[in-house]
């Protein structure tokens, strides 16, 4: 954080480590010069005001003295002459009023200013965070820009928004293509490397360092934490998407799969024909569902046993059957 202007600290009123909210003045400046230059601007307006009134109070009398001198001409007492001056006296008062008025503005906006060359000499906290670092002292001039050599500080000090911070990671080209936006990730603090940290993919940067061969990644931390400070060392681990599809659970199987055309139905009952040596055996069976082109016979079949598929109407248990 620094200053708008150039100047001399006046008074510091930050120390690291302490917590400032948005707007907190945090250091001023010498104001000296913007003080006097205000209490100048302030005095022009009033000068130009006080002279505003008098020449409106003039333009009442020239106004009043053109009225008389129109009254007396009309009479055929007095003069064109007389009556010109009165009119040249009052238009001429009109145009004075009109540009002291113009006047008046121009002062007023000198004036707001000085007001802003003055408020520039109290620096205040861009936002709420914290400090971590003091960088100048009463007495140092300080400047936007760097100036003077090491005699010019180029600011007060560092704020940082805590509820900001984020991780900066370099990945390996070898294996960026694997890394997405809004991937989730852990982060584990060198610090404290048995606390792992959620949080998520912002971006990737989509440049490389070509003499590390990495990617920088962005990573947003789901903690607010007073233990996770700028620039500690962080490692990051990226997991697989999470998946935004709805599970679906498969069935759970029991007993064994025929072809479904075995099955068939007589008097309301499932049966399938089993060859049994040489005929056709009639077993009646407990069906369950239907997979592809498969039963699930969940009962009445033992694994192992032939069935015959697409069994005639006319097939009956103990009929004599011949394998193809």
């Amino acid at each position: 954080v620094s200053a708008k202007v150039t100047g001399k600290v006046r008074e510091v009123l930050i120390e690291e480590g302490m917590r400032v909210e948005d707007g907190q003045v945090l250091a001023t400046l010498d104001s000296t010069q913007a003080d006097a230059q205000l209490a100048l601007s302030q005095a022009q307006l009033d000068s130009a005001r006080s002279q505003l009134t008098e020449i409106e109070a003039n333009l009442r009398q020239a106004q009043a003295d053109l009225k008389r001198q129109q009254e007396i001409f009309d009479r055929k007492l007095g003069t064109a002459a007389q009556l010109d001056a009165a009119r040249a006296a009052a238009e001429s008062l009109t145009a004075r009023l009109a540009s002291q008025r113009r006047q008046i503005k121009v002062a007023e906006e000198g004036l707001a200013m000085a007001q802003v060359s003055v408020d520039d000499t109290v620096i205040r906290a861009p936002f709420a965070g914290v400090i971590i670092a003091k960088a100048a002292q009463p007495g140092e001039m300080i400047s936007p820009i760097s100036a003077g050599g090491g005699f010019t500080r180029t600011g007060i000090g560092t704020v940082v928004d805590m509820d900001s911070l984020e991780v900066e990671v370099d990945v390996n080209e070898a294996f960026i293509g694997r890394v997405q936006a809004r991937m989730p990730t852990e982060a584990m603090l060198n610090a404290y490397p048995d606390w792992k940290i959620p949080g998520e993919v912002i971006a990737v940067i989509p440049a490389a360092d070509r003499t590390k061969a990495t990617v920088r990644v962005r990573v947003a931390l789901a903690v607010k934490d007073v233990r996770i400070v700028p620039e500690m060392g962080v490692r990051v681990r990226f997991l697989e998407a999470r998946s935004t599809e709805p599970v679906v659970e498969k069935p759970k199987l029991s007993g064994v799969l025929v072809p479904k055309d075995a099955v068939i139905e007589r008097d309301g009952k499932a049966i399938v024909f089993v060859v049994d040596g040489d005929r056709a055996s009639l077993r009646e069976v407990t069906a369950g569902a239907t997979i592809a082109d498969f039963r699930n016979i969940t009962a009445g079949l033992s694994a192992g046993a032939s069935v015959i598929v697409s069994p005639p109407a006319e097939l009956s248990d103990g009929v004599l059957v011949q394998p193809d």
